[in-house]
């Protein structure tokens, strides 16, 4: 068997066709910037639900979409043309710009189920105290400004309850309306909501999305070239939100990833060249880092099915050190014309050592519950193992037979003469690391940074933007939620019925400014049995119309259609999920009702009065008080910074383990503790300083 492996046609052969294995893997690798990486493999319950967000949450599938520049005809009139392009694209669940085609959906929606969503619908509203009260405002209502909304539905719906349900539904935060779409405060910029069909996780589908977007804007700003005499258009386009993030973030670390390798290779190179003074000896000796870098992403892909852009990056170090085993090869043994097996036999242990040490110090990672983290470890392991073995048994059969570098040896000593005199500096050395050590003493709790924003690759001016549109299309900046865990969806619905009751009560004593919940828009079923139940039939109905119209300026043969109606929604099927398509509400449900295999959870995001805290411990003792113990309230800035705190002190307590790891081999090794403290007291002092 040591024969055959030190065959050189065998370890050639070999090699190549590992090579070809490892690039036809890489040409098939998917690589992604999602920190999700970067999350735990075994979170708590609100960890998950945080890191759902993340993946696959609505807020992970809405782009936001801004037309600026021009005027405000131009700028509507591109919005609606980009709109229309992007309807019936089935990338798209939604794509609303404030436009009438979704107005005139939720409106229908309300209407034609109002008895079955409005809160109002109890046994009393139908008694003839009831329906005069009811009544009686809604003739009041005919004197404002919405009056004359009203007033063509008042023989339907003379109860008021579509402006019950258009109060709830809290209109007032949507945009502002002009040219007959939505616009900034300040009406300067054309706004757009788009949701993606495809998972916030599934960053090729997000991009396409993006490009599909792009491209309906250029087509709209052509068509309107064609219908004017002006030559161009000054307008621009102008996209936020996570999958915009996620989109230009994989790009933005492509690119980076790409150019730091150029550099690092290209500074490694010309050195190398200008100390090999030979093109083929730099060629060869990158050979084994070439290898090893696409077995670190070969291997990667094939344990995670996917590398982070952030692994990745990683081969810029990588470079740095699989490099040296090449240099060992070409100097060692040139400087003693020593054969290959000789070089093998007095210069591979000590390159076997340092491949041991990273390993030790690397497979550490591999248990990390972060997967991020475990991606670092095995593409290290792999790269540098690699690129070792194909030093060791690979690339002395490529040397050719007159192959030698330029002569170093007075580089060497000049060097080494250098060396000697650096001991005059072992004072002032030992000053800098005193003053080192006593500087990271003194600012231990501020090393590390505690904002998971510095994981980020998104540029301040990237939030700054989405920051603005986010406050342009009136979407509240949520950092509490309460969080209903059931194992139905029924379940889900009626529990967080009895929360917004409760959060009602919050909002009563100034706690909080608002919430939404999916019972909003959709009942539980029990809920809208119980209004159902509560329309009497057609003899009390009228029985009961009559006596509360009697000192009301109303004929009673006037709201002939109002019992109708009521009559008709008493038998009608109960509402459902698939009921609310085509509306806006749709994408509000789905964002606030979610199926997680057999479990459900709904969520109730609470607002804060501006520029007020929300006193979240109020609103967990009133949750405990009620006994609803499959209710929680969750901080998604605290979740995040514990997620972020976990992921920092793993990563610390696994690259202790590693240097432990390490200082054991070593001493093994060397079996001296002096030649241990030698060996590792440079090193220390380095990362200290």
């Amino acid at each position: 068997m040591k024969k055959l492996l030190q065959s050189s046609n065998f370890a050639i052969i070999a090699w190549l066709i590992f090579l070809l294995m490892c690039i036809v893997v890489v040409m098939r690798t998917q690589f992604t910037t999602d920190l999700s990486a970067f999350l735990p493999q075994t979170p708590t319950a609100e960890q998950q639900l945080l890191m759902d967000q993340i993946k696959d949450g609505l807020a992970s599938r809405l782009i936001l979409v801004g037309i600026e520049g021009d005027n405000p005809q131009t700028r509507a009139q591109l919005s609606k043309l980009t709109a229309k392009r992007l309807r019936p694209n089935p990338a798209f669940i939604a794509v609303n710009n404030g436009e009438s085609i979704f107005t005139e959906n939720d409106h229908a929606f309300l209407f034609n189920n109002r008895y079955l969503l409005s809160p109002t619908v109890t046994k009393e509203r139908f008694t003839a105290q009831g329906l005069h009260d009811a009544i009686s405002e809604s003739i009041t209502l005919l004197a404002s400004p919405a009056g004359l909304m009203f007033k063509s539905m008042l023989p339907q719906d003379p109860t008021g309850e579509m402006m019950q349900l258009l109060t709830q539904m809290n209109h007032e935060r949507q945009p502002e309306l002009n040219e007959g779409v939505w616009v900034s405060k300040n009406g300067e910029r054309a706004l757009m909501l788009v949701q993606t069909k495809a998972l916030g996780s599934d960053t090729d589908a997000q991009q396409q999305a993006v490009f599909s977007i792009q491209q309906a804007f250029k087509a709209a700003k052509d068509d309107m070239l064609k219908t004017t005499s002006d030559k161009r258009l000054y307008a621009k386009l102008i996209m936020t939100g996570p999958s915009v993030f996620t989109v230009n973030a994989r790009e933005s670390i492509k690119k980076q990833v790409f150019r730091l390798s150029i550099i690092g290779i290209f500074l490694i190179s010309t050195l190398l060249l200008l100390v090999y003074r030979s093109f083929t000896a730099l060629l060869l000796g990158l050979l084994p880092v070439i290898t090893g870098a696409l077995a670190g992403i070969a291997i990667v892909s094939i344990s995670f099915g996917m590398i982070h852009g952030i692994t990745l990056g990683f081969g810029t170090a990588l470079i740095g050190e699989a490099i040296d085993y090449s240099i060992y090869l070409f100097v060692q043994s040139e400087s003693g014309k020593a054969s290959q097996q000789d070089w093998i036999k007095r210069f591979w242990p000590t390159i076997r050592l340092g491949v041991m040490t990273s390993i030790c110090g690397f497979a550490s990672l591999l248990f990390s519950g972060f997967p991020g983290l475990a991606q670092l470890g095995l593409y290290a392991i792999s790269g540098l193992v690699t690129a070792a073995i194909v030093t060791r048994f690979v690339l002395p059969h490529l040397l050719p037979s007159t192959f030698h570098i330029h002569d170093i040896s007075q580089i060497g000593q000049y060097l080494s003469n250098k060396v000697k005199k650096a001991q005059l500096l072992l004072w002032p050395a030992i000053v800098l690391l005193i003053f080192a050590c006593l500087t990271v003493l003194n600012h231990r709790n501020e090393i590390w940074s505690k904002n998971i924003a510095s994981l980020s690759p998104v540029s301040q001016a990237d939030i700054a933007l989405d920051t603005q549109l986010r406050a342009d299309v009136g979407a509240p900046d949520v950092r509490y939620m309460v969080v209903v865990n059931a194992d139905n969806k029924e379940n889900a619905l009626q529990t967080s019925e009895l929360v917004s009751a409760l959060l009602q009560s919050q909002i009563d004593q100034g706690n909080i400014a608002s919430y939404e919940s999916p019972s909003r828009y959709l009942p539980s079923n029990k809920t809208q049995r119980a209004r159902q139940d509560s329309i009497p039939n057609t003899t009390s109905l009228s029985k009961s119309l009559d006596q509360a119209l009697m000192d009301l300026p109303i004929q009673p043969v006037k709201l002939a259609p109002f019992i109708q109606a009521a009559l008709q929604a008493k038998d009608k099927p109960l509402l459902q999920t698939n009921d609310l398509k085509d509306t806006s509400m749709a994408m509000a449900l789905e964002g606030l009702l979610l199926n997680r295999g057999s479990k459900w959870n709904a969520l109730l995001p609470l607002t804060a009065f501006k520029d007020k805290e929300i006193n979240a411990s109020k609103i967990r003792q009133a949750l405990l008080s009620a006994q609803l113990n499959n209710v929680v309230i969750v901080d998604l800035k605290t979740e995040s910074d514990k997620l972020y705190a976990g992921y920092m002190q793993e990563a610390i307590s696994y690259s202790l383990i590693g240097l432990a790891t390490i200082i054991a081999l070593l001493l093994v090794v060397f079996k001296s503790i002096p030649y241990l403290l030698r060996v590792i007291a440079p090193l220390a002092a380095a990362v200290l300083s």
